[in-house]
């Protein structure tokens, strides 16, 4: 009976023992539980913060571009060099100039408007720079044609000269009426547009 007894009031003391430590694993676990989460949410809310951060960064550099660039960008669109491609006025400024100034025949293609990218890098925000390589053939009487043409021209648009070879006429066939040229000229000139959006424009031939 003694060793009953004895053996009762050891187990309901292993039973407490054991709910006691249950419920401190329990414990334990949860407190870790929570450490983690409240780890995981410091660590989200400091990425969250990190990005904000970020956004307002973009956000003033993208204002002090603007602001820095405005005045260039409207006088760019003021010469047509903004939004679509204007080839046709591209065109009828070839002819009315080849008109007016009396020029010899001369012949011209412009390729498929493709990016175009410069030496130096460019801000353009959402805009895309696109060239429109455009390859010219001018008979001339002296240098001047030549000079006098490109000059005109950039009234119609922005451009860049790629290159340009000047060469003495090699006993081109006489046209009656026509002044014999003394000079031939091979240009490789690029249209320059900032666009939204990318619509290259087709290849284009044409002689005046």
């Amino acid at each position: 009976m003694i060793l009953f007894r004895e053996f009762s009031l050891l187990r309901n003391a292993l039973l407490v023992f054991l709910a006691t430590l249950a419920v401190s694993l329990a414990a334990v676990f949860a407190s870790s539980w929570h450490l983690k989460r409240a780890h995981f949410e410091e660590a989200a809310a400091l990425l969250e913060r990190d990005g904000a951060r970020l956004r307002l960064a973009h956000a003033e550099t993208e204002k002090e571009e603007i602001r820095r660039y405005q005045p260039q960008f409207v006088e760019l669109r003021r010469r047509g060099m903004v939004g679509p491609e204007r080839r046709l006025d591209w065109v009828e400024a070839i002819r009315q100039i080849q008109e007016q100034r009396r020029l010899l025949p001369l012949t011209y293609e412009i390729e498929v408007q493709q990016p175009y990218r410069l030496e130096t890098a460019l801000p353009t925000g959402d805009y895309a720079l696109l060239g429109s390589r455009m390859a010219l053939h001018m008979d001339l009487l002296h240098e001047l044609d030549l000079l006098n043409f490109l000059a005109d021209l950039r009234v119609a648009g922005t451009f860049a000269v790629q290159d340009c070879v000047i060469r003495r006429a090699g006993g081109a066939t006489p046209v009656a009426g026509v002044p014999a040229p003394t000079l031939n000229a091979d240009c490789t000139l690029n249209w320059l547009t900032l666009t939204p959006v990318a619509a290259p424009a087709g290849p284009m031939r044409g002689a005046l």
